[in-house]
């Protein structure tokens, strides 16, 4: 798993999403006990921070450290660099293992190997993404165009993995459930544009041609959204399972 998101860690802990409430209400009705949970791949931490509410102890690894440096510091999380792949926590350690926005990016069987490892019997793993925001038509087919024709070439291929929701990664974990969330926002039309700022493909986009991308859609986002904040709605699906 290559470290995509340090550069740009600031933008990413200010912008990008949390998770609604009812996310991890439906988590935690399948953890038997709430001692000990391990959030993969926790970058600034906002997982981390709502499972912290819950546990008696949280581990939250990354391989970015400047990504962890933008993390809210709690008695009871515990943040330390390192791959999902392989991690320093002895056999049987979590009730929980978390993973949001993230999964794509790993050698997704090398990480299930490590996690049925981790977790107790019983204990449970959620992985969770989300798909591209919905607005208004006009400005969705906007975003779309600039999804697919502007910074479409720059995204990773394991990008198409949120497209189809994981349905191509392996699952090779008990009782497995599959459910559906929406986060909704109410940003003004600067906030949205910094979040597309934050896509990994905007950042490659960047790197490789020396100046922004969203920039070319600031007029024409900032008309069709007019003053004030806009409802952005987020589809979330999740998949649960169980060692």
């Amino acid at each position: 798993m290559l470290d995509r998101f340090s550069g740009h860690a600031d933008l990413y802990a200010r912008y990008r999403i949390d998770y609604p409430d009812a996310l991890y209400d439906y988590v935690l009705s399948f953890v038997q006990n709430r001692i000990v949970a391990w959030d993969c791949a926790t970058g600034n931490g906002q997982v981390a921070n709502a499972l912290a509410q819950h546990f008696l102890q949280v581990e939250a690894t990354d391989i970015s450290q400047t990504q962890l440096e933008q993390a809210p510091a709690l008695p009871n999380i515990r943040y330390q660099v390192s791959r999902a792949e392989q991690t320093p926590f002895a056999e049987g350690q979590f009730d929980l293992v978390t993973v949001g926005q993230a999964l794509h990016w790993f050698d997704v069987e090398a990480f299930h190997r490590e996690v049925r490892r981790v977790l107790k019997l019983g204990g449970v793993v959620a992985e969770w993404g989300y798909g591209l925001n919905r607005v208004s038509p006009d400005v969705d087919a906007m975003v779309s165009d600039f999804y697919t024709n502007v910074i479409g070439s720059y995204w990773d291929a394991m990008r198409e993995h949120v497209e189809n929701r994981y349905a191509n990664l392996p699952f090779d974990f008990d009782n497995p459930q599959f459910a559906d969330f929406t986060v909704e926002r109410h940003w003004t039309a600067e906030w949205f544009l910094n979040y597309l700022r934050t896509w990994s493909a905007v950042r490659k986009y960047i790197a490789a041609n020396g100046h922004d991308p969203v920039d070319t859609l600031t007029d024409a986002i900032t008309e069709a959204w007019g003053p004030g904040e806009r409802l952005v709605q987020f589809p979330v699906f999740l998949r649960l399972g169980t060692r």
